[in-house]
């Protein structure tokens, strides 16, 4: 069984194209937290694609396990891009 590594996947209107600040918080859309990278990037990947039509939306993809455990991420000496 690999190793559990949280991943979250959000995203929102932009208040311009070269910040990473949102225009509304309270209309952030919290897609989810998921197991590992690889379901992450296919759920960013369908919000990217079903928000296609508005330029100044975003959706990121936050480590979670990262923020949740950084000195064990440093001893296991992996890293994700």
């Amino acid at each position: 069984m690999s190793k559990q590594l949280l991943h979250l996947v959000f995203g929102g209107e932009l208040t311009h194209l070269e910040t990473r600040e949102f225009k509304d918080m309270s209309k952030l859309d919290i897609v989810g937290i998921f197991p590992n990278y690889a379901d992450a990037h296919k759920a960013w990947k369908a919000a990217a694609q079903r928000t296609v039509d508005n330029a100044h939306m975003r959706y990121f993809i936050v480590h979670l396990h990262r923020l949740m455990d950084p000195e064990q991420e440093e001893q296991d000496g992996q890293h994700e891009h």
